[in-house]
C-alpha cells in the first residue's frame, strides 16, 4: 500500500515566483498548496491539515509571526518553519522563541528547502534507516569482540558499545533490532560472570592486570586534579552506564566532559563499593585499620556512617597532609538552598575539596521493587533511564554542577555500582541468619541449587571481607538472577522479578562511568 504524501503549506506574498520551488518538492513526492496571505492561509488550515507550514514574514496584511501566533493558538503542535529576510536579525530571535522547526533566509534555492522539509518530515524514518544500515555493518565486529574478550578492557568496551547501541536504536525508533543486542548483552553478561568468577579472587590476592577499581578512583581521579583551586567529588549512588549516557549530554553544555570507567569491587552495593570509593580500602582493610568504622551487620546505614572520615584519612595518606574537605549526602531536593550555600561557602577555602554524595538513584531503585507505582513508571530500563534524566535535569545535584562551572571549578563525577534488571530466580539452601540481599549472601553451609548461578567461595579473602567466623560461605549472583529461598520460592518469584537490584556479578553493576568535568570558557 502506497504511503500518503505529507502535505505542506507555503505562506508567501510572492508565490507565484516560488512555483519553481513547489514544483521541485512535488516532485519529490510531497504535496504542496502555495497560498499568498495569512488571512487566506489561517482560513484553509481551519478545514484541512498540513504536515508542514512555510510562512513568510513580511507579507501585506498580517505579519508572518501574527500569523504563527493564531497558528499556535488553534493548533499548539503545528510544524512551522518562518522564512524572511537576511536583515532581519530581531525577527530571527523573535520566531525562534516561539519555537519554530527552523528558520530559512531569503533568497532560497529549491534545495535548501527540501533539506529543511526532508529534515522536518522524514528525519526520524532516515535516522532509523541509518542506524539499522550502521548496526548491520558493526554487527560482525560486535560479535568478534564477544568471542575474543579476554581483558577488563575487552569487556568494559563491549559492554559500552552495546549500551550506545541499545539507547540509538531505541530513540530512532528502530524497534526490530533490540532483541538482537539484548540477545549479545545476555551472552555478554553470561561470558563476563564466568570470567569474573576466575579472575577476581586472583586480583584480590594481588594476581594478574586488575583494572581500576573502587579503592582506584580518588587517588587516580581526584588527586591529580587537586591544587590552590577548589575540586568537586560527585558521587550519583548507584548509576548504570546508560542513565549516565542520558544525563551526560545535558553536563556538556557546561562542561569538557572526559568519560572513563572503574570496575565495582564485589560486593557491589553501598557498603562496599562506595566505602572503598571513599577509603582507598577494600572492605578487610577497613575492619583492620577502622574496627570502629566496620558494622559486621551489613546494615547499609551504620556501613556509610564515615565516609567523611574516610575520605579525609585517605587524602591525608595520599598527600601527607590535611586539607580542607566538605561533604554532603543529600537524599532529598527539599533543601537545596541549603545544600548550596553550604557548598559555596565550602569553596571559598583554598584547595577545598567538596564531596556530595547523592541517593535518590539508589533509593528510586530499592523502592521500585516495593511500589507498583514506581514498577510502572519504570517498568523497564529505558523508561529508568528517563526517570534518572527527568529528575536529574531538576536536581540539586545539576544545580550545585552548573555553578561549579560557572565558577571554574573542576568535578570528578563517579557511582559506586549500577544495577541489574533480574528476571530468574536462584534457589540457595541457607541456614538461620544468612544476610538477607537477593543479590549476595554470605551465611553458614550456604548453597547455591544451580551452582552455575552465582560465584560461591569460603574465603572472604576471595572477596577482601574481613574474616568471619569457620563456616561461612559467600555468594555473589551471576547473571539477572536473584536469590530465593525453597520456603518462599513464589513470593520472591512475585515481588523482585522485573526488579533492578545490585550487589551482583553483571556488566551493567560493575562497569560504571567516571568522568572528569572541565568547565567550558565563558
Amino acid at each position: 500500500m502506497r504511503r500518503a504524501a505529507k502535505r505542506i503549506l507555503w505562506v508567501d506574498d510572492e508565490i507565484d515566483l516560488l512555483r519553481p520551488h513547489l514544483l521541485f518538492l512535488r516532485q519529490r513526492g510531497y504535496d504542496v498548496d502555495g497560498i499568498s496571505n495569512g488571512d487566506d492561509a489561517l482560513a484553509l488550515l481551519r478545514g484541512q491539515s498540513y504536515d508542514l507550514i512555510l510562512l513568510d514574514e513580511h507579507m501585506p496584511g498580517r505579519r508572518g509571526l501574527e500569523v504563527l501566533q493564531l497558528i499556535r493558538r488553534d493548533d499548539p503542535h503545528a510544524r512551522v518553519v518562518m522564512v524572511t529576510k537576511s536583515e532581519e536579525d530581531g525577527t530571527m530571535t523573535e520566531a525562534i522563541g516561539r519555537q519554530v522547526e527552523d528558520y530559512l533566509v531569503k533568497p532560497t534555492s529549491p534545495r535548501q528547502v527540501l533539506s529543511v522539509v526532508t529534515r522536518i518530515l522524514e528525519g526520524s524514518s532516515i535516522q532509523q534507516q541509518r542506524a539499522a544500515q550502521d548496526f548491520a555493518t558493526q554487527w560482525p565486529a560486535l560479535v568478534s569482540l564477544r568471542e575474543q574478550a579476554t581483558t577488563a578492557r575487552d569487556f568494559a568496551r563491549l559492554h559500552r558499545e552495546l549500551v550506545d547501541w541499545h539507547i540509538r536504536l531505541e530513540t530512532s525508533g528502530e524497534t526490530g533490532l533490540m532483541g538482537t543486542v539484548e540477545a549479545l548483552q545476555d551472552d555478554l553478561r553470561h561470558d563476563f560472570g564466568r570470567w569474573i568468577t576466575v579472575n577476581y579472587p586472583r586480583w584480590m590476592r594481588g594476581q594478574g592486570m586488575r583494572p581500576e577499581l573502587s579503592v582506584d578512583v580518588v587517588e587516580r581521579r581526584l588527586l591529580p586534579l587537586m591544587g590552590n583551586d577548589p575540586v568537586f567529588f560527585v558521587v550519583l549512588d548507584c548509576m548504570r552506564l546508560d542513565q549516565w549516557r542520558v544525563i551526560s549530554p545535558l553536563l556538556g553544555e557546561f562542561f569538557d566532559v572526559h568519560e572513563s570507567y572503574h570496575y565495582s569491587i564485589l560486593p557491589t552495593a553501598t557498603p562496599y563499593a562506595r566505602n572503598a570509593i571513599f577509603s582507598g580500602l577494600f572492605p578487610d582493610q577497613i575492619a583492620r585499620a577502622r574496627p570502629e568504622w566496620w558494622d559486621s551487620s551489613d546494615d547499609e546505614g551504620s556501613l556509610n556512617a564515615h565516609e567523611s572520615e574516610m575520605l579525609r584519612e585517605q587524602l591525608r595518606r595520599l598527600t601527607g597532609k590535611d586539607g580542607p574537605v566538605h561533604y554532603e549526602k543529600v537524599l532529598s531536593d527539599m533543601r537545596s538552598d541549603q545544600v548550596r550555600a553550604r557548598v559555596r561557602t565550602a569553596a571559598r577555602k583554598r584547595g577545598a575539596v567538596i564531596a556530595m554524595v547523592f541517593n535518590f538513584v539508589d533509593l528510586m531503585t530499592h523502592g521500585r521493587s516495593e511500589s507498583p507505582i514506581l514498577m510502572e513508571v519504570a517498568k523497564d530500563a529505558a523508561a529508568l533511564r528517563q526517570l534518572t534524566r527527568s529528575w536529574f535535569e531538576r536536581s540539586t545535584a545539576f544545580a550545585v554542577l552548573k555553578e561549579a562551572a560557572a565558577d571554574g571549578y573542576r568535578v570528578v563525577f563517579t557511582t559506586d555500582h549500577g544495577s541489574i534488571h533480574c528476571q530468574h530466580p536462584a534457589t540457595v539452601y541457607a541456614r538461620r541468619g544468612a544476610s538477607a540481599n537477593l543479590r549476595y549472601k554470605f551465611g553458614a553451609n550456604l548453597r547455591a541449587r544451580d551452582p552455575e548461578s552465582a560465584l560461591a567461595t569460603s574465603r572472604a579473602g576471595d572477596l577482601r571481607l574481613p574474616e568471619a567466623r569457620p563456616g561461612m560461605t559467600y555468594l555473589v549472583a551471576l547473571d539477572d538472577n536473584f536469590f530465593v529461598y525453597p520456603t518462599k520460592l513464589r513470593e520472591y518469584q512475585r515481588r523482585y522479578r522485573n526488579s533492578f537490584l545490585h550487589g551482583g556479578i553483571s556488566p551493567e553493576e560493575m562497569i560504571v562511568p567516571v568522568a572528569v568535568l572541565r568547565p567550558r570558557p565563558r
